[in-house]
C-alpha cells in the first residue's frame, strides 16, 4: 500500500506537469492558459451563450460537477448530456459513439463553448462530439486529457489541458482540480 504522503506527492507532481497548449500546439504558461479559459467563459456569459460539458465515466462525473459550479457559482448557462433515458435511447437507437455528437448537434448554437474531458483523449464519442461542435460554430473548445501526449483530443481544442500520467485516478483528480480552479475564478 502506498503511503498517503507519497500519493499526494505524486498528485502534486502530475499537477505540476500540466501543459496547456493552443490550437497550434504552442505551450502556454498555466496562468495565461487559465486566464484565456476564464475570458472564454466570461464572454459566453456576457453573450448569453451556453457551455456544454462532456465526458465518460469519471470524466462525466467531473463534467457534471463543473456544470453545477458554473451554473450556481458563476451564473453561466451550462449543460451536460448525461440524462440516462435520452443518452441510453440514442446509444441504443444510433450508437454510443454517436450519442454525444447527436446531442451536440441538437443543442449547439453558434458562439457556444464546449468543454471535453477524456482521461485518454482517445474516446471516439468525445472526439466526434468535438468535431460536431467545431463544425457548428462553437466559439471555443477546451479539452482536458492525459495519458499519451499525442492523444487526438489534445489537438482539437482552442485550449488543451494535458496531464502527463497514464493512471486514471491521477488524471481524473488533476482534471477535477482544474475544473474547480476554473469555476472558482468565475464566481459571481
Amino acid at each position: 500500500m502506498m503511503p498517503f504522503d507519497e500519493y499526494l506527492h505524486k498528485l502534486h507532481s502530475y499537477l505540476g506537469s500540466l501543459l496547456i497548449t493552443d490550437s497550434n500546439g504552442n505551450v502556454l504558461d498555466a496562468e495565461d492558459g487559465f486566464h484565456l479559459i476564464t475570458s472564454f467563459l466570461q464572454r459566453v456569459k456576457a453573450d448569453r451563450r451556453k457551455v456544454m460539458i462532456i465526458g465518460n465515466g469519471g470524466s462525466a462525473a467531473i463534467a457534471s460537477h463543473l456544470q453545477n459550479d458554473l451554473c450556481k457559482a458563476g451564473g453561466i448557462r451550462a449543460m451536460v448530456f448525461t440524462e440516462p433515458p435520452l443518452l441510453t435511447a440514442l446509444s441504443n437507437d444510433i450508437s454510443y459513439i454517436a450519442a454525444y455528437r447527436e446531442l451536440v448537434n441538437l443543442w449547439v448554437d453558434k458562439g457556444d463553448m464546449l468543454i471535453a474531458i477524456s482521461s485518454s483523449g482517445r474516446s471516439q464519442n468525445i472526439l466526434d462530439a468535438v468535431s460536431a461542435a467545431r463544425h457548428a460554430g462553437c466559439s471555443s473548445i477546451i479539452t482536458l486529457s492525459g495519458f499519451h501526449p499525442e492523444n487526438s483530443l489534445r489537438e482539437m481544442g482552442n485550449l488543451n489541458c494535458y496531464i502527463e500520467s497514464n493512471e486514471y485516478g491521477y488524471v481524473e483528480l488533476a482534471h477535477s482540480v482544474i475544473a474547480h480552479y476554473i469555476s472558482d475564478q468565475i464566481k459571481n
